[in-house]
């Protein structure tokens, strides 16, 4: 298995395709927006300039990484010679079936078609293709050049061959799969993000501001990033659209988004991607947070 295909070249997307350039494999990063193709090759230069400067590579492995990745606005172009298809599109199940049909019909027959989804069902997604052996979760976390792990998630048809395969490139990327089954939020999603919602909650219940919550956990419970520094990061929307595949998935009250979530959504506010979540990133430093307006 030499080359590799990633749908979308946002944040997911340009991670994975910069992780797997850095371990040799040959990569078509494909995006229907040149625009969007530019930025995420930007991105991942400066990337590379990160792990420079932490003497994490060297530094002529930059212009060797790049050479890996081409780009592509055609879907058809991109995947005709991948033997690993993943899908880093936006966190839609429409989209996303509408993608795997396409996948399904133009990649070859021994491609596996993988999705980065965090929440949507594996099974469903693998339903609407010829190939349900070969369609699996593998579900990197953000930042992906930094973070190890890897959720691999069995969808109800996905083989053992396609699993095992999984398992194994996951590992020669130097990350640390984890398999697991397909179910609402999987693991890493169906844990995380009823605390951030219950961190909301908190918030929209008046008990602790912004900044307390967040210092609660990061002292209390040794948690790197607070809930809602990391529902901002994130991204609210996401958040959103995972607790309602949860919600709707379980058919747990508990797992209902809190209201202030949806009405921040709702009036633009989605974290750090639109400069205001519940800290304002436009008045934000590097050392120090400051909680958006309506929250001081």
């Amino acid at each position: 298995m030499k080359n590799i295909t990633i749908i979308g070249s946002g944040t997911m997307g340009n991670g994975i395709a910069h992780v797997f350039a850095q371990f040799d494999y040959e990569v078509s990063l494909c995006d229907v927006s040149a625009g969007a193709l530019e930025a995420g090759l930007k991105n991942i230069q400066q990337n590379i300039d990160r792990q420079i400067k932490k003497e994490l590579i060297k530094p002529e492995q930059k212009s060797e990484i790049l050479s890996k990745i081409k780009t592509f606005t055609l879907l058809n172009d991109g995947v005709k010679n991948a033997d690993l298809v993943i899908e880093a599109a936006t966190e839609n199940q429409d989209v996303k079936l509408n993608i795997f049909r396409e996948l399904d019909s133009i990649a070859p027959p021994s491609c596996i078609l993988a999705t980065n989804t965090s929440s949507i069902s594996i099974t469903k997604i693998a339903a609407v293709t010829k190939r349900p052996d070969k369609v699996i979760g593998m579900h990197f976390m953000n930042p992906v050049p930094v973070m190890k792990l890897v959720e691999v998630i069995n969808g109800y048809s996905t083989s053992k061959l396609t699993t095992q395969t999984i398992m194994e490139i996951s590992g020669k990327l130097e990350k640390i799969p984890v398999e697991v089954n397909d179910y609402p939020g999987f693991v890493a999603n169906r844990i995380l993000m009823p605390m951030i919602n219950e961190s909301i909650f908190s918030l929209f219940e008046g008990v602790a501001g912004v900044t307390e919550i967040d210092t609660v956990m990061k002292l209390g419970m040794a948690h790197p990033m607070g809930p809602l520094q990391l529902a901002d990061f994130i991204g609210l929307d996401v958040c959103l659209a995972i607790l309602r595949v949860l919600h709707e998935g379980l058919g747990n009250p508990k797992y209902a988004p809190c209201p202030l979530l949806v009405n921040m959504v709702e009036a633009g506010h989605k974290g750090v991607k639109s400069g205001i979540g519940f800290y304002d990133y436009n008045k934000s430093g590097k050392d120090k947070l400051i909680p958006a307006e309506r929250f001081l």
